[in-house]
Formats: C-alpha cells, structure tokens, sequence
C-alpha cells in the first residue's frame, strides 16, 4: 500500500489527496436546479457540492464528512457539514429536507451500508432520489486476480484497504431495493472500451457485469401517498 498511514488507534488513514476528489459524472446526471437542496455523504474537501452550488444544480448542499480536517475546508463551500460518522450520528434534523442524496464510492467503507441507507432514506422528501456508485468486486481484473490466488489491497480502486464492503452489480441494486428505493438505472461509470463492448456484444450481453468497473445506481424513494 502506498502512502497509507496509521493512525493512534491502529486504522488505516487516507492522504489528504483523497478527500479533494470531485464527481462531476454524479453531477451530470441531476436535473435539479436552484430550488433543490442536496445531501452528500462523504463531501470531502466540498468539490463535488462547489460543482453543483456553481452549476446551480442546487441552492442547499449539506454535507456529511467523517474526516474533521476535510469537513472544515467544505465548511467554507457548502451550505453545512456534519462532521461523524453516519451510522452513528444524529440525522433528525436532517430529515425530510432534501431532494437528492448523493452517496459516492463510500458506501463500500461503512460497516452496514444497509442500515446506513435506511438512516439516510429518512433525510429525504418523498420521491427523493439517490445517486450513487461503488466499485465492482466482479470485474475481469479482479476475477483474474483471483484465478492467480490474488487478493491484495492497495491505496484506492476496487481493493481499497479501507473497503469494508464490496458489491456486485446485482448486489448493490439490492442494497438499495432493500433499504426501500426504488432502482431506475444501473450503469458503469465510464462507458467500456471498446474491446469491451465488442466482448459484450458477443456474449450477448450475459458478462456485463465483467466488464463493469465502476457501478452507478440511480434510485428514488416512493412519493407519498395523495
């Protein structure tokens, strides 16, 4: 692993490095606008929150951030950070405000991402929607790996040493049919190559999920009852 550091009670730390990523394809896919408030779980430093805040995908984007040293820089973008870890802290005043939860690649680091989601499904309004992706334990390179007896953690990607979890496509369109949204879309984060799509197109599509690096779910909770 390289540059991981531990920490005064034995957890693995990320570098400061890795909070300060955005994802802006998250944001491209919302047809919010100025109106909507938005909830991020695992905000970082606050990119992806500047992105959408300057974009006017949102006029309220809160923010919860495990890490204190990145919760205080997205302090100084977003409209509020919560500073904890999710599936433990107090989200009461957060329920029922917002109109989007965006939730990525940190469900895979939590130790019951299906309680999680079940916590944060409280925060949303009725027909709210999630956005959110996770790396997938099923791709070809990963199932090669373990055709050589491999499995090695390393800084980021699938084999995140901080990883507590780890999804196959079908299973994480589970997760959230599980916790009680309902599943619109399910695609990888990058479009394939086009090795790929040619592999997939001779299969049929029966290896999709080989192929698949990186999962997006979109998913909405039910509106209310009229």
């Amino acid at each position: 692993m390289n540059e991981q550091k531990i920490s005064a009670n034995g957890d693995l730390q990320k570098p400061a490095w890795y909070y300060d990523t955005h994802d802006h394809d998250i944001i491209n896919l919302l047809s919010t606008g100025p109106e909507s408030a938005i909830l991020e779980l695992g905000c970082g430093t606050g990119a992806t929150g500047q992105k959408a805040l300057a974009t006017r995908k949102a006029g309220r984007y809160v923010g919860i951030e495990i890490d204190q040293t990145a919760a205080d820089i997205a302090r100084g973008f977003l409209s509020d950070v919560n500073v904890g870890n999710v599936e433990t802290i107090d989200l009461s005043h957060l329920h029922g405000s917002f109109d989007v939860l965006i939730a990525s690649e940190v469900l895979e680091h939590l130790v019951n991402p299906w309680n999680a989601l079940r916590r944060l499904r409280m925060c949303l309004k009725p027909g709210g929607m999630v956005f959110a992706s996770s790396p997938n334990i099923a791709h070809w390179q990963i199932i090669r790996a373990l055709l050589k007896g491999q499995f090695r953690y390393v800084e980021y990607g699938v084999m995140d040493a901080t990883h507590l979890r780890w999804f196959t496509p079908e299973s994480y369109r589970d997760l959230f049919t599980d916790s009680g949204f309902v599943v619109q879309a399910l695609f990888p984060v990058r479009k394939m190559g086009w090795k790929a799509e040619l592999a997939d197109r001779i299969t049929g599509g029966r290896l999709t999920h080989i192929f698949m690096k990186q999962i997006v779910v979109v998913a909405q909770l039910p509106p209310a009852a009229s």
